[in-house]
């Protein structure tokens, strides 16, 4: 299941028990995700107990333990947005995508995420798509982001 760049982001970390998160955030940008393998390669390789290694894996919620599309959608429902119709957002999103929050589809395209507040109040209602923002979205405008990573 770990590949050879997982077996090289290891290597580099190899008994250093502080690089534990940095270690993480590397093979979820490889992966896309936490397999359960790896996490265990990862407490051997950097002589931590599994525990903690699966602690900081479910406490922080960029990191997942479920398989990750290979665009990450995410939809601001904090106040600001919310007020601005980010409901109506989320249901496009969702109608389009057929994925509840927390989703991924079946052919690893797309994953749907929700947060409370994304940092752009003042550019909501938004989605941040694989890190780029889209700001001032309506449910109409939806669909031309979408397809530009499909």
């Amino acid at each position: 299941m770990c590949s050879d760049k997982i077996d090289q982001i290891l290597a580099r970390h190899r008994g250093k028990p502080g690089a534990l998160i940095r270690v993480l955030i590397e093979i979820q940008h490889e992966k896309r995700w936490l397999p359960k393998e790896a996490l265990a390669k990862v407490a051997q390789a950097l002589e931590v107990p599994l525990s903690r290694v699966t602690q900081i894996a479910t406490f922080y919620k960029t990191f997942s333990l479920k398989p990750k599309g290979r665009h990450e959608v995410h939809v601001c429902t904090g106040s600001s947005c919310h007020v601005r119709g980010a409901a109506r957002l989320l249901a496009e999103v969702q109608r389009m995508t057929g994925l509840k929050p927390g989703e991924t589809d079946s052919e690893s395209r797309f994953s749907l995420e929700t947060g409370s507040c994304l940092g752009s109040c003042s550019l909501g209602p938004e989605i941040i798509v694989d890190g780029t923002h889209h700001a001032r979205m309506t449910p109409a405008k939806v669909e031309g982001v979408l397809k530009r990573y499909s």
